[in-house]
């Protein structure tokens, strides 16, 4: 009987020196630095309104919709897609839990229903991606026009619903709610959702199946992998992870739902995560990393709203971050080769 061979994540490396180098720590810092950076950068500029407690609660309020959102997509550019469809999708998830709400229905109910629907549209795209066999830019770029539609089309006229009633919902980012145990819920919510993700990640069968496709689908077929399966189940997860996202999302637009918000968050979510270490290619990437990509948007976002710079001038600082972490990622894999 013949031995198969064995997954690509657990092939052994080539033997070599125990510290590692210079090179591969900086990697694994960078983010870290990244942040240091842009933080001391900032903080220089304006010491007074910048380096306060209440200035670094907002700016972690600010990062956990983003930063949720990015846990999501972590797992599906760790497994080689990529999904374009998240800003709408957030401004989705708001409006139908606003719906749910204005129809009497509890809170719990209208929490599960942003969940569930974001459950549904990653299970359509790993469908659409795996057994339609279309490239997940595509499909991901249809869906961003298509429920961007349904949301406006849900809210009607005004582009917005408004519940009518106030809920432990709407306080889920609230910096201000004295109940908050230091830091918003939605903070903690995030936080919790990264330790899942994470151990998820390395410690279950999922979660190397996940890198093991992304590293090299073809390889990872011929050694027993699901790929088709792995596949559907990261956008399913992605997606389940977004409708969390696009609850705390509800909580910063006064308990409404609006379906003309989070439009551009598509940038931000995948700038997160690129920033974080995670390659586009597929097949690396940190939970870790994300979150501090994440901040790093959040403090250059705050920072430029401090210094009285507009938003056109954010998003020209975040495309660069982009097209920079990318081309650095290009670099490190061309030596590596």
């Amino acid at each position: 009987m013949t031995q198969s061979a064995p997954l690509p994540y657990a092939t052994p490396t080539p033997a070599g020196p125990r510290t590692a180098t210079w090179a591969v720590w900086l990697k694994r810092l960078a983010p870290l630095l990244g942040l240091v950076l842009v933080t001391g950068f900032f903080s220089a500029l304006r010491p007074d309104t910048f380096l306060t407690s209440g200035n670094f609660n907002l700016i972690l309020t600010q990062t956990a919709v983003v930063g949720t959102a990015a846990l999501g997509m972590t797992i599906i550019i760790v497994s080689g897609g990529i999904d374009l469809s998240v800003g709408s999708h957030l401004a989705l998830c708001t409006v139908v839990v606003a719906w749910v709400l204005k129809w009497g229905a509890p809170a719990p109910i209208a929490a599960a229903a942003a969940v569930g629907l974001g459950c549904l549209v990653g299970l359509s795209i790993g469908v659409l991606v795996t057994f339609g066999r279309l490239m997940p830019f595509i499909v991901t770029l249809g869906l961003l026009a298509f429920l961007r539609g349904l949301a406006k089309q849900l809210a009607q006229e005004g582009g917005r619903v408004d519940p009518g009633r106030d809920t432990w919902l709407n306080d889920l980012l609230n910096p201000f709610d004295p109940r908050n145990p230091l830091l918003p819920w939605g903070v903690w919510v995030m936080l919790a959702l990264a330790l899942l993700v994470t151990g998820v990640l390395r410690y279950t069968r999922f979660g190397r199946h996940v890198f093991a496709v992304g590293s090299n689908e073809q390889t990872a077929r011929l050694c027993g992998v699901p790929v088709g399966r792995v596949k559907v189940l990261a956008y399913v997860v992605a997606g389940g992870l977004t409708g969390v996202a696009g609850l705390l999302f509800f909580g910063t637009l006064n308990g409404m739902g609006k379906a003309t918000e989070a439009e551009g968050y598509e940038l931000r979510v995948i700038a997160a995560v690129v920033i974080g270490g995670a390659s586009l290619t597929g097949g690396e990437g940190t939970v870790l990393g994300s979150l501090i990509g994440a901040l790093i948007m959040g403090v250059i976002a705050n920072g430029c709203t401090k210094l009285g710079l507009r938003d056109p001038v954010q998003l020209m600082v975040t495309g660069g971050i982009i097209v920079l972490a990318v081309a650095l990622d290009r670099l490190r894999h061309r030596r590596a080769t």
